[in-house]
């Protein structure tokens, strides 16, 4: 019979304790909880440890302030918070052969594929396809998946119903964007020939739509 996880009942609120007690025992919860985690830690997982008064956008700022001479810095990453190695400080890592390894060691095309995923989302794979003005590869997008960086969205109003892709939250962190909004400057991109939805339609073949291609 498996384990039930236990659960831990803390006193949130502290209200034995002074205005200042409070705060100061409520900021060393939430460094503790990021401290720990190695995954963008949410308010939501926040609030579990603090008072319903507790100004948790001002303790970030306040830890992000004490970090201003460290090596390292508080992140707002994938809709939480994480501790993040400043960048300067990553040849030194590297050089040091303590570095964790890279999420994905992605192709260029594949990453291509995946930021034209992240600024059109949710988009199926046919018109991922127009968009780079050849067919993209079912293999591409399945490497995508088991990555963790791509989903399955709703299914396209388009006839046959297929697939669309999405973005997923390892996406943000293992790129290091709070948000969607953080992805680079799309005109920009299109500007220097990276990025565009008007390739050539003569240069296009429709990928065939297959049952499975999901």
């Amino acid at each position: 019979m498996a384990k039930r996880a236990r659960q831990i009942v803390i006193d949130k609120e502290l209200l034995h304790l002074t205005q200042e007690e409070r705060h100061r025992q409520w900021a060393a919860r939430v460094e503790a909880v990021i401290f720990a985690s190695s995954e963008p830690v949410t308010r939501k997982a926040l609030e579990r440890v603090v008072g319903e008064d507790c100004d948790i956008e001002a303790i970030i700022e306040e830890i992000r302030e004490s970090l201003g001479g460290r090596p390292y810095e508080l992140v707002a990453v994938a809709g939480g918070w994480q501790h993040r190695t400043r960048p300067e400080f990553a040849d030194v890592i590297h050089a040091s052969g303590t570095a964790n390894a890279p999420p994905a060691d992605l192709t260029d095309h594949q990453a291509l594929v995946l930021m034209t995923i992240g600024y059109f989302q949710p988009v199926t794979r046919a018109e991922i396809s127009k968009i780079f003005g050849r067919e993209v590869s079912r293999d591409t997008i399945a490497t995508l998946r088991q990555l963790g960086f791509l989903a399955s969205g709703p299914r396209s109003p388009t006839p046959g119903a297929p697939y669309t892709y999405i973005t997923t939250p390892a996406f943000l962190t293992a790129f290091g964007f709070d948000t969607l909004r953080d992805l680079p400057d799309a005109e920009m991109l299109e500007d220097a020939g990276l990025l565009t939805r008007k390739l050539p339609v003569d240069d296009f073949v429709e990928p065939e739509l297959e049952d499975d291609d999901d």
